[in-house]
């Protein structure tokens, strides 16, 4: 867990609200700078800024982990907006995980159909390198009688 910068929401009000730099989520979630800057560009994250330093919240922090969680998943990037954007308009997640149920079925529908067409394509495999081996049998054994 990164080290995070407390920042006081409100004047002694609120209890203070971690901050975490660019630097300590791409430590923690394993990848770069450059990715949560693009996933930024993307519209994914808007981290607030202080001066010219990105200042990430507890909301971006998430936001990164869903990504990657998506990603893992086999979703696209804008199947993962669609997801985070589904939560923002509802403010509860109900739609986000009936969404999310939907996409889930369609990626499993899409990798089984993978599946099925890459055992396909090993059996054809198996069958011509069956059929190269025998060729190559019958041939050494012309050569050996010549």
């Amino acid at each position: 867990m990164p080290v995070a910068a407390v920042l006081p929401r409100s004047p002694a009000s609120s209890p203070p609200v971690p901050t975490f730099t660019i630097g300590e989520l791409a430590r923690e979630f394993g990848v770069t700078t450059r990715a949560i800057r693009f996933y930024e560009d993307c519209g994914l994250v808007r981290p607030d800024r202080a001066g010219r330093s990105r200042v990430y919240g507890d909301r971006e922090r998430v936001r990164i982990k869903l990504i990657l969680r998506g990603k893992r998943l086999g979703l696209s990037l804008s199947e993962i907006a669609e997801l985070l954007d589904l939560y923002e308009v509802a403010r509860n997640e109900r739609a986000q995980l009936a969404k999310f149920v939907d996409m889930l079925g369609e990626r499993r529908a899409r990798l089984l159909q993978q599946k099925e067409d890459i055992d396909a394509v090993l059996a054809e495999i198996d069958g011509v390198e069956r059929d190269c081996r025998r060729r190559l049998k019958n041939e050494s054994r012309a050569d050996a009688a010549d």
